[in-house]
Order: structure tokens, then sequence, then C-alpha cells
């Protein structure tokens, strides 16, 4: 469980640092793009023609152009939820990516949750945050972030899919250990572990040029603004904290059998 509010004090001084991770990323972006007389460009593919895009230095994705993701809502798109629209329960789940926390609850219980969204009992609200860029240092969950927002865009199955690949034992990097997310070519090597994104031009170049960055930065907004969220994963259903009392406030669930328990119940209120 990765605690939201250890650095609340800090709040300034970690913006000024991931502004400054963010432009940083984007100058490493752009050097892999294509230099041309001394100048970096990006070639951009349209609708079968070529377009050049000339990049600023300094650009921290904050100032860059939104692009939402498909299957989102919302004036900034920042709402994701997947399922059945008629559903009549919803199931609120906050992650970071670099959560290992929340790489423990997708491991235990993903498919469990994947089922019953497709069984209709009940559709999933996705609330994504950065904030771990900020106490572990790094960028791997604004990049990951913008790559899911890519997977997004191909379809909501594939998102899930791609999250529950991110958080998988073999891929999930340890708190600890290197920021593995902070590497496009990593998360491309993950996402073709899913059929539909396999060898996915347009996934791979949305990756790779960042085009849901400022929309990741806007994700985590959204999440950061819900206050009596103190913890990455807090899972809710039907507005109910679903877990067990820690010091830190409410642990996920840690076991289907415990999960279940405790859906039903808030079902049968």
């Amino acid at each position: 469980m990765s605690n939201r509010n250890n650095q609340a004090n800090k709040q300034a001084a970690r913006e000024r640092l991931r502004a400054e991770r963010e432009r940083q990323a984007k100058k490493d972006r752009l050097r892999r793009q294509l230099i041309v007389g001394g100048s970096i460009v990006g070639v951009l593919a349209i609708a079968g023609g070529i377009g050049v895009v000339v990049a600023t230095s300094g650009d921290d994705g904050a100032n860059a152009p939104l692009v939402k993701p498909a299957n989102t809502s919302g004036p900034k798109g920042t709402t994701i939820v997947v399922g059945k629209a008629d559903a009549k329960n919803t199931l609120d789940l906050f992650e970071d990516p670099r959560c290992p926390g929340c790489a423990s609850f997708e491991q235990a219980i993903g498919a469990t949750v994947e089922k019953d969204i497709k069984d209709g009992k009940y559709k999933a609200s996705y609330h994504l945050g950065t904030f771990l860029d900020g106490n572990l240092q790094g960028t791997g969950s604004k990049n990951a972030l913008n790559a899911l927002g890519a997977s997004l865009n191909v379809s909501p199955d594939a998102f899930l899919k791609y999250k529950y690949a991110l958080y998988s034992k073999e891929f999930h990097p340890v708190e600890t250990g290197p920021d593995k997310f902070a590497d496009d070519d990593y998360l491309i090597k993950v996402a073709d572990t899913v059929p539909a994104l396999k060898g996915n031009a347009a996934f791979q170049k949305a990756v790779k040029d960042g085009t849901y960055d400022r929309w990741a930065l806007e994700v985590s907004n959204a999440f950061n603004s819900v206050k009596d969220v103190k913890s990455t994963p807090t899972v809710k259903l039907n507005g109910t904290v679903l877990g067990k009392d820690t010091p830190q406030g409410k642990a996920a669930p840690d076991s289907v059998a415990d999960y279940n328990s405790q859906v039903e119940k808030e079902l049968k209120k």
C-alpha cells in the first residue's frame, strides 16, 4: 500500500521537481527522433502523407495539446469507465502504475475484477495517479499512464489487458529498483504480450511520441483532487471502501475469497 500524504508538506517542492523531470523526459524522447540540420524534429505520418512537427525545447507536456483517448469521457477525458453502461453498481479503483501494492492486488484479484465487469456485476471507474514519481523519483508512472491512454484508445479490453500485464509479476518493477516504466521500449515490450497491442504501429507511435502525456497529467490531477483517498490501491464499491483497517487507512482485499465476500456484502445493501 502506497501512502499519498507522507509528503503533503512538500507539495510545492514536488511540483517543481515534477516539472523539471517532465522537461528532461520530453527532451530525451525528442532526441530519439530525427535530428535534421541541428534542429530536433519529429516526423509524423498523417493520412498517407508526411508532416513535420518542430519541437520546442523545454516542453514539459503541460502546455502540449490535450489529446483524449477514445473510450474516455468528461471535459478533459479523465473519466475512465469500463463495463456495461447500464450496470447498476460502480467499482472505483485508485492506483498508481508504480505502486507495488497495486501490483499485488492486480495479481491476486485483477482477473476476478475483469470477469465481474464482463458479467455486468458492476462497471469499473479507474482513477490513476502519478504521485510515486515524486516519492520514488523518476517519470515511470506518468510514462506508463501515457501508454495506458494509448491502449485505451485501442479498446477498453486492450486497456484492461495491458494494465494487468504492467502489474504482473513478470513485468512490474520492484519499488527500490530501476524506473523501468520510464523506458518507452520496455512499455512496448510489455504491450507485445497483449494481442490487440502486439505490433500495433499506432499504439507504439503514441507511446514514443508521448501523445497522451498531457492527458496523463490531467488524469493525475483528477486523482489528486480526491481527498478521501489516502493510499493506493483503494477500492470502493458504490462509494464504500473495501478492505481492512490499518494505521494508514483501509488496505484493499488481498485474496479472491475476501474480495468476493466484501463485494457480495455491499451488493446486498
